[in-house]
């Protein structure tokens, strides 16, 4: 199949221009500027489109056309906290393909006293034939040991070049600062790549406790156990660690400027720190966990901040401290999965619902907004993503020989963010009521229309798994 995208403007983190796109089967087969007054692609190859034809063609006029988006921190069907994430790879990838993702990296996890490779063919069979847009995974490791240790490097070798670790979760996830340097020291062997959710775990727990025993249950309480200054520690006590071992290091989900001054101190210094921030960092506040039980539809980890940490996460955006927005997205009903937390707020499934919003947020608070330009949305919404995960040329830009993942998007459209409407199979929006400008009019999946005016038009299923390459593009720079 030939499919021809016409008389669109293409924006990528390079720059922008009116252009056609040749689509030829999965990936881009031409990209031809317009020329003013002419009809572009056909005027410039004459005879020979002519002779290959499109089977399809998509008129872009007064659209952007935009390399599909990358997540690359999801979450789904996630066990935590004696449930389970909403969405399922087929929910979870369908929401995002409406929201112009073509791309998510979940988290396959180990489980206590298992081994990586369980953990990963379990999440392996999770999204086989149920996700509808490609996909790649993480590695999240409960133990650190010599024997999970030596298969990091089989891991590395089946395209799952990453490995997420904690500061938090005493219990759970926690590992200690011993075996984080075990683990760094491992990935400067194999090229891999280690991810921290960085947070003071025990501390945070010495304080949510003595909340609890003071009867402070409400969810707003969560956040004020939960102090900047933790998330900052943690992060300069990694980043530190992975200076010792000569390796990069990457913070996910980035909420403090605690954590970002830390960030910025290390990049400053010619160390190889790479983080993300998350849309609810940049949107919503400590404010948002103040409404009384409500507020627990707000829980998440790191916790929402005060407002003025917000303009700093933007800052960081601007100016490339943080490299990119992903979600974290781990969505729990209201009813039935967030109450399990009612009197006492430790009990709160921690995550959000965001998949779908990321790329209309960013666009409407981002470039509708003044913060960022249009280059720098692709950017951080598509291109570092892909450039640091591994994915990069194949995804998360449009040129010749790269995947056909790409976004026909309106910059003008306005719509309103509601659960009435949304496709995140989970009961409430973090965004409810509020109106974005931006939003996708075709999603196309390696040469595949997905998405087509609001409608859902791939089969079940049709994602393929993305071997991700090791971190050398991390590395250099």
């Amino acid at each position: 199949m030939r499919m021809l995208i016409k008389n669109g403007t293409v924006v990528t983190s390079e720059g922008r221009q009116s252009a056609d796109v040749l689509v030829d089967g999965r990936t881009v087969a031409a990209i031809v500027a317009r020329p003013v007054g002419g009809s572009g692609l056909a005027d410039r190859t004459g005879a020979a489109l002519l002779e290959l034809g499109a089977d399809e063609t998509i008129d872009a006029a007064g659209r952007w056309v935009i390399p599909g988006a990358i997540d690359t921190h999801t979450h789904m069907e996630l066990p935590f906290g004696g449930t389970f994430a909403k969405d399922t790879f087929e929910t979870g990838s369908r929401a995002a393909a409406f929201g112009g993702t073509t791309t998510i990296v979940d988290f396959a996890v180990q489980a206590k006293g298992r081994s990586l490779q369980e953990g990963l063919d379990t999440w392996m069979a999770k999204a086989d034939g149920n996700a509808v847009i490609d996909y790649g995974f993480h590695m999240i490791m409960s133990d650190v040991n010599d024997e999970s240790l030596a298969e990091m490097d089989r891991i590395v070798d089946q395209g799952v070049p990453s490995f997420k670790l904690f500061t938090a979760y005493p219990g759970v996830f926690l590992s200690s600062d011993g075996e984080i340097l075990r683990a760094m020291q491992q990935t400067a062997g194999n090229g891999g790549l280690i991810l921290m959710h960085a947070e003071n775990g025990p501390a945070i727990d010495v304080i949510a406790n003595e909340n609890a025993a003071a009867g402070n249950t409400d969810p707003i309480y969560h956040g004020l156990s939960r102090y900047p200054g933790f998330e900052g520690e943690a992060t300069n006590r990694v980043i530190r660690l992975a200076a010792a071992a000569g390796v990069p290091v990457y913070i996910v989900h980035l909420s403090s400027r605690d954590a970002l001054d830390a960030v910025r101190s290390a990049r400053g210094r010619g160390e190889k720190v790479f983080a993300e921030t998350c849309p609810q960092y940049l949107f919503l506040s400590l404010d948002d966990l103040g409404n009384g039980f409500e507020g627990a539809k707000f829980v998440c980890s790191p916790p929402l901040r005060t407002k003025d940490h917000q303009e700093e996460l933007w800052t960081g955006l601007v100016k490339d401290d943080l490299q990119l927005v992903a979600t974290d997205h781990c969505p729990f009903d209201f009813a039935g999965q967030k109450e399990l937390g009612r009197g006492d707020f430790r009990k709160i499934p921690n995550g959000l619902p965001a998949v779908e919003d990321r790329v209309d947020l960013l666009h409407d608070g981002g470039v509708a907004g003044g913060r960022i330009t249009p280059e720098r949305w692709v950017e951080i919404i598509s291109t570092a993503p892909a450039r640091i995960h591994g994915l990069y040329p194949r995804k998360g830009t449009i040129a010749v020989g790269s995947d056909a993942d790409i976004v026909v998007y309106d910059p003008e459209r306005e719509h309103t963010i509601s659960a009435k409407t949304h496709h995140m199979d989970v009961d409430y929006s973090c965004y409810e009521g509020r109106v974005v400008k931006g939003a996708s009019d075709f999603v196309i999946s390696r040469g595949e229309v997905i998405v087509k005016d609001g409608a859902f038009i791939g089969p079940k299923g049709r994602g393929e798994f993305v071997k991700r390459d090791r971190a050398d593009w991390v590395r250099r720079n």
